[in-house]
């Protein structure tokens, strides 16, 4: 087995395939066409020794040994980033990269801390995922980046989970809603109202309920919608009430077109927090930029 042939061009192609077990989805990914990444992967295959994955019906597995050379190769390319980051930090130079995933909730100020990091340090590249809860969990399992922002940690995985922003969840209702020009209202005068819903599993939809199944409110969810904004048209449109990030509602605030009601219990205060897993190789980059929305948002919190 001459696995001094295997090139790193292959083993990215391959992690490719094993993330999305779909040749023209990994193809798309690469901007590959399926014939000529179905020829890498055969060459690596080759060289291996053994296949790497199999066709069952309509769907594609990899065997053992597939898997096996899947966590080689993740391993491979973290150790070269990591050198890469290592190599710029001994040469006292601004370069490395950055790869940043965040739930849709923190678009709303997580791409500011982003843009003004890397305006601080030019030399450094970075990416931005956004997504859903359970999108970002999956890219936590895989190790696709290096931080993550979320409102909730996920449990039984071995991550840390460090706290750097308050995430207040406020109640929100149209601006002309009986309700707004009421003050101190008790979360039992909300039983009957209709609500608009995050999906199932969003941190913001737990809480919400965490807080009325407390105070012994039934929840009259009209509406189920899988984005903020999706969320405040809901709202605007006169839908219903919602539960959100006060976060979400920051180029909002002038439209007057909402009006944050006076709930006794309300805002509910949660933490936003970055998370990485727990046996993670930091990098200076990654280093230096949890230090700086770290501090950014301890100063948002006095100010606040």
């Amino acid at each position: 087995m001459l696995l001094r042939r295997v090139t790193l061009h292959q083993l990215k192609i391959f992690i490719s395939l094993a993330r999305c077990l779909n040749m023209t989805r990994a193809a798309e990914e690469l901007h590959m066409t399926p014939a000529a990444l179905s020829i890498q992967i055969k060459q690596l295959s080759g060289t291996i020794g053994a296949p790497l994955h199999e066709q069952i019906g309509k769907r594609l597995f990899l065997t053992d040994t597939g898997r096996l050379v899947y966590a080689a190769a993740l391993d491979v390319f973290d150790r070269m980033e990591r050198l890469s980051a290592d190599l710029a930090a001994d040469q006292g130079l601004e370069r490395g990269t950055l790869k940043l995933s965040i739930i849709t909730t923190a678009q709303y100020f997580a791409p500011r801390f982003l843009g003004a990091f890397c305006k601080q340090h030019p030399g450094i590249e970075a990416t931005l995922e956004v997504a859903n809860r359970d999108q970002l969990i999956e890219r936590l399992k895989q190790n696709l980046d290096d931080l993550y922002i979320m409102g909730q940690a996920p449990e039984h995985m071995s991550v840390i989970a460090q706290p750097f922003m308050e995430n207040p969840l406020v109640l929100v209702a149209p601006a002309d809603h009986p309700l707004a020009a009421l003050g101190d209202i008790e979360p039992e005068q909300l039983a009957g109202e209709s609500f608009i819903m995050r999906e199932p599993g969003s941190g913001t939809r737990l809480a919400a309920e965490r807080f009325f199944e407390k105070h012994g409110v039934r929840l009259k969810i009209r509406m189920t919608l899988g984005s903020n904004e999706a969320v405040k048209q809901a709202v605007a449109g006169g839908l219903g009430l919602a539960v959100l990030s006060q976060h979400t509602l920051t180029l909002d605030q002038a439209s007057g077109a909402f009006a944050v009601l006076d709930v006794r219990g309300f805002p509910l205060l949660r933490q936003w927090y970055v998370i990485y897993p727990s046996a993670k190789q930091i990098s200076p980059v990654t280093r230096g930029f949890l230090n700086y929305i770290t501090a950014e948002g301890a100063s948002r919190n006095q100010v606040a």
